[in-house]
């Protein structure tokens, strides 16, 4: 409780928790914020702006609906849209994130830990990841996986691994020197409880750092690989996607890739606030 009210205790900090808080909170009420279902096409309500109205056919009979936020090109409530796109966004974000926080987790625990070929593989390996333009190496997994959201989510997965694999391989080698871990050996300790329960829970630190950076990255790179056609199915509804929907009429409906460009650019800034107040407070000389 006490770290809470002191991450709290920054602004910046807590304006990044207030937007992720709202953000979150939108995400998981989305069926009930939502104004419409967001699947549903209407070719009688094409590019209308924001604050519109359209007439919209029910079981009980023809109802007039408001379009706060405009439609899209084949008529879709772009409200609607963002609001469940938040929960695509965040979904995928967030499994990126935990799937390359644990991978990345292990493999520099065990190169730090055990040195040797391991870590010399783990090193080539590093070395080969940064080697190639992630944004290219995207765009060719996902051209060859087909898309779809687990590919999105394994394609970020891979493109962030080495950052957590690298701080921890680092941590790991300063950790198994010191003298906790000297006594928990000479009392017997297998080689997994030691790496396990005294020596990886002491990087958690600054994996919570890289990881609040990591969401924001997971965020931006979803959209624009979405953008590129090459992300998630074109009818999901996504922030990246519907930026993709609204790039041929950025002159004529310009609301339709605005509004998720402003939802995009307000979820990051909150991922980025919270992550640099988390930082400061968990590593005041700055993670480098």
């Amino acid at each position: 409780m006490s770290f809470l009210l002191t991450l709290y205790r920054s602004p910046q900090t807590r304006i990044g928790l207030i937007i992720l808080t709202v953000v979150v909170v939108i995400a998981l009420c989305a069926p009930l914020l939502a104004p419409s279902n967001p699947y549903g096409v209407n070719p009688n309500s094409r590019l209308l702006p924001p604050l519109s109205s359209s007439p919209l056919a029910t079981a009980a009979g023809t109802v007039t609906q408001l379009h706060l936020l405009g439609t899209d090109s084949v008529g879709r409530d772009t409200l609607s849209r963002l609001i469940y796109g938040s929960r695509l966004s965040l979904t995928v974000g967030f499994m990126a994130v935990v799937l390359s926080a644990v991978f990345g987790t292990l493999v520099g625990g065990l190169s730090g830990y055990f040195g040797g070929r391991i870590e010399s593989i783990t090193g080539w390996l590093i070395d080969v990841q940064l080697s190639f333009p992630f944004l290219l190496l995207a765009i060719f997994l996902l051209g060859a996986l087909g898309g779809g959201t687990l590919a999105v989510v394994l394609v970020l997965a891979l493109g962030t691994w080495v950052n957590y694999a690298r701080i921890v391989r680092a941590q790991v080698l300063s950790i198994k020197t010191l003298g906790y871990v000297e006594a928990a050996h000479a009392t017997g300790a297998g080689t997994g409880r030691v790496l396990f329960l005294h020596i990886l829970p002491n990087t958690l630190a600054p994996i919570c750092v890289v990881a609040s950076f990591s969401m924001a990255q997971a965020i931006l790179t979803e959209a624009g690989l979405s953008f590129l056609g090459v992300g998630l199915d074109p009818s999901t509804p996504s922030w990246g996607t519907m930026l993709n929907d609204g790039r041929d009429y950025l002159l004529t409906a310009w609301w339709i890739a605005t509004m998720p460009g402003i939802a995009i650019g307000i979820t990051v800034l909150g991922v980025t606030l919270f992550g640099d107040g988390l930082r400061e407070l968990l590593d005041p000389r700055g993670l480098r």
